[in-house]
């Protein structure tokens, strides 16, 4: 499989690491007891490895089982589990999202391809990208057409589904490994570029971008979010930081993770009330992050331990968070609430 984040590959890095995380987790800043915490679904597919969700406007949860190349759908009113299999075997599936139409997208990261389950029929259709695209990563849904980031690859494209036709584009900076992506407010895309000290912004219209570099240049931006006031917050994963940019001024503010150095900042996502969640994957907790305050809320911890978050879900109409629990086959939840301020 050719995802950085390879299972076996995170089973030896843990291994590795796991001293270093022990050791940062108990020089861990105190923060305030949670207020919040999380429940947990166990996949029942043995081997389950949820990599992204993906939460539609009726409220259904869509994950992608990379490990058993399956796309799988949730409905948190019963509980109940549906698996479809992905047309292409062990093809790797790895972001998902689910578009305005309710189709349901993902990358499949093993196969060069990229997926669309139709929820009605469960029926799959694959889309084959170029030989050069090689590992697609993160899936975005913009203005009629899916972009998406190829990691390993350098690259980043985007397919129009309704002709078929892919546009890839080529990043001028050597292993700029791009990762995360997202939608800014003013019409252009943000993508974290995980190999460097970088996000850039994407203009769709012609896929040029523009770099914006953060001053340690030991930071790794991994994935990201735009809040309202159109600043992009990106986890720099290497460095145990959450980031600021402000993109009319360029300047970037980094704030230091309750885990310290090892904490491994992953996951993101933005909660209805402005408040900012991420995963500390070295920790097995969820942070909460206050950008009005400048300070962390709460900490809370992950049930099952051994889990690593590498993406979230904002069901905003629910107030809910849904978060992939990757190494414990397990999707989890937290009633957000009204949230302080709201």
């Amino acid at each position: 499989m050719r995802c950085t984040c390879r299972i076996a590959t995170q089973i030896v890095t843990a291994c590795v690491l796991a001293a270093a995380f022990a050791a940062a987790f108990a020089a861990a800043r105190p923060v305030a007891p949670p207020t919040h915490h999380i429940v947990e679904y166990a996949i029942p597919r043995p081997n389950a490895f949820p990599h992204d969700p993906a939460v539609g406007a009726d409220g259904i949860v869509w994950y992608t089982d990379m490990s058993n190349s399956f796309i799988g759908r949730l409905d948190p009113s019963t509980g109940k589990i549906t698996d479809y299999p992905t047309p292409t075997p062990h093809s790797g599936p790895h972001g998902i999202i689910v578009a305005p139409d309710g189709g349901v997208w993902y990358t499949a990261n093993a196969a060069g391809r990229l997926g669309r389950l139709d929820p009605a029929s469960g029926q799959i259709r694959e889309y084959a990208l170029p030989a050069d695209a090689r590992d697609p990563h993160t899936p975005l849904f913009h203005d009629g057409k899916v972009w998406f980031t190829v990691q390993g690859s350098n690259l980043y494209g985007e397919l129009d589904p309704a002709s078929g036709t892919v546009r890839i584009f080529q990043l001028e900076s050597a292993h700029a490994l791009p990762y995360g992506l997202v939608a800014g407010h003013d019409g252009g895309l943000w993508m974290a570029l995980f190999g460097t000290n970088a996000v850039a912004r994407i203009d769709p219209s012609s896929g040029t971008l523009r770099e914006f570099h953060v001053p340690d240049a030991g930071a790794r931006p991994r994935r990201l979010i735009v809040d309202a006031a159109g600043h992009v917050w990106f986890t720099d994963y290497a460095q145990g930081k959450l980031g600021e940019l402000d993109p009319a001024t360029g300047q970037v503010r980094e704030f230091a993770s309750p885990g310290g150095t090892e904490a491994g900042p992953y996951g993101i996502a933005l909660a209805p009330d402005g408040r900012i969640w991420y995963d500390e994957a070295g920790t097995s907790r969820v942070i909460v992050f206050d950008p009005r305050t400048d300070k962390v809320d709460e900490a809370v911890d992950i049930p099952t331990k051994g889990a690593i978050i590498r993406n979230m879900a904002v069901d905003a109409t629910r107030h809910r968070l849904w978060l992939a629990l990757s190494g414990t086959g397990r999707i989890g939840l937290v009633d957000l609430g009204a949230g302080p301020g709201t």
